[in-house]
């Protein structure tokens, strides 16, 4: 029996889109890990090699910091794809507010973060944030103030040190305490904060989506990593 080219050509089709269906079934959530999603963004964290010699004077710590260029916040949660575990990561530089110093205590922050404005690799999940799980027509920042103040534990100006604060973190237009635990340093004229918020969603009235093939975890966190400037002297 004799097959024309035709024939011949859609036999091989249909045997393609076989073995792409089979290597899909067996490989599609690590595909969708590794080429849709991609690798999630590092947590912030402060490397001391990587922070220049500090240009600060011990006498000078004290006064008004503002946020500034260099600064992110975001968010950061977990999928399961048929039991496969994708780590998504949201990102915004469109991020604002102060903090208030003596020489040994921050006495008071104010951070603001324009929620509209974090993004991931996909236009459908950012969608979905805004409008639906973050409503941000209605709530279009998150904030943080601090409650209660936060000693320097007497590190050295040229160390890194790791500190805990405590304060109202406001997602969606709902409000808790938290407590964060954060690393800062003095990076030559500047000071570097960064830090993760740990957050079940549900506390914020946020309902974290099912898509039926893709899950998200309950639980997440907001992150941040702040560049404070000098502002007016105490």
């Amino acid at each position: 029996m004799s097959l024309s080219k035709r024939t011949i050509s859609v036999i091989v089709g249909g045997a393609i889109v076989v073995a792409l269906g089979v290597t899909t079934a067996i490989a599609g959530p690590a595909i969708y890990r590794d080429l849709i999603v991609g690798p999630a963004d590092d947590a912030p964290s402060l490397e001391a090699e990587s922070l220049a010699p500090g240009t600060i004077d011990e006498d000078a710590l004290a006064g008004e910091w503002t946020v500034s260029d260099g600064s992110f916040a975001g968010y950061r949660v977990d999928e399961v794809l048929n039991g496969t575990d994708v780590t998504v990561t949201g990102r915004t530089e469109d991020v604002t507010g102060t903090v208030t110093t003596t020489d040994t205590e921050v006495t008071a922050a104010s951070i603001t973060v324009d929620v509209a404005s974090i993004a991931t690799d996909s236009g459908s999940r950012d969608a979905y944030f805004r409008d639906t799980a973050m409503r941000v027509s209605e709530h279009p920042t998150a904030t943080f103030e601090l409650t209660t103040p936060i000693g320097g534990g007497g590190a050295p100006l040229d160390t890194t040190a790791t500190v805990s604060g405590t304060g109202v973190l406001t997602l969606a237009g709902v409000s808790n305490e938290v407590t964060v635990e954060m690393t800062a340093a003095i990076d030559g004229g500047t000071i570097r904060v960064a830090g993760q918020i740990p957050v079940t969603f549900s506390d914020y009235g946020v309902t974290a989506p099912s898509l039926g093939f893709v899950q998200v975890e309950e639980t997440g966190f907001v992150e941040f990593l702040l560049v404070l400037s000098p502002g007016p002297r105490t």
